[in-house]
């Protein structure tokens, strides 16, 4: 039986839905490594299982609540942003930033993200992806999240992978940096968001 005192719901999301994409071979890595760590139990989102158009309401997502319009194809991803208490998200780098598929399913939500821990697994060519994950941080400070410092870049991951797995032998070590800080922040901001609401 889970334990949901220490057991934490995150929630992984798979940002490219770009053709012949490498990003679900990274994603079931993580996830993978999550389950192993033992503090989570695991949901992945695929943004390209869901509906997520470009185009917006002209409400906010942060006031409209629950009567925010959202596309019935986008109900199970906004369920699933909504019962997470933490997140990894997995990002490609395209032009130094991240995919416009993140980015539309980022600005369909709001309150899901608020007062949430958010970790980044990027890869790329040289740089891993970490333009794109400087991006997301600015972007997910102003909707409340706190994102972890201690991230996964994947450099060159054309090269760097093989049969499923990363082949840098350090690679799982940094991931379970990244998860127990990632599980820290998920049980202390849980219990914050418990105590009282969110000033925000």
């Amino acid at each position: 039986m889970e334990n949901t005192n220490t057991t934490h719901r995150l929630l992984i999301v798979v940002a490219s839905v770009r053709e012949g994409r490498f990003g679900p071979v990274v994603g079931d890595w993580v996830a993978q490594r999550a389950r192993e760590h033992g503090g989570f139990a695991v949901e992945v989102a695929d943004l390209a299982a869901y509906d997520i158009p470009l185009a917006l309401p002209a409400a906010s997502p942060k006031y409209a609540g629950a009567d925010y319009p959202r596309p019935a194809g986008m109900a199970a991803l906004t369920e699933a942003l909504e019962r997470a208490d933490a997140y990894v998200v997995v990002t490609p780098e395209y032009n130094h930033s991240y995919p416009a598929s993140l980015k539309a399913a980022i600005d369909w939500h709001f309150t899901q993200w608020t007062a949430k821990p958010v970790a980044f697994v990027s890869y790329g060519g040289a740089a891993g992806g970490r333009h794109a994950v400087l991006h997301l941080e600015n972007v997910l400070t102003e909707l409340h999240a706190v994102t972890i410092r201690d991230g996964l870049a994947f450099p060159n991951y054309f090269t760097a992978w093989r049969d499923g797995s990363p082949l840098d032998t350090e690679a799982p070590a940094y991931a379970k940096t990244l998860l127990d800080q990632l599980a820290w922040w998920a049980g202390a901001l849980r219990t914050a968001r418990e105590t009282a609401p969110y000033p925000g």
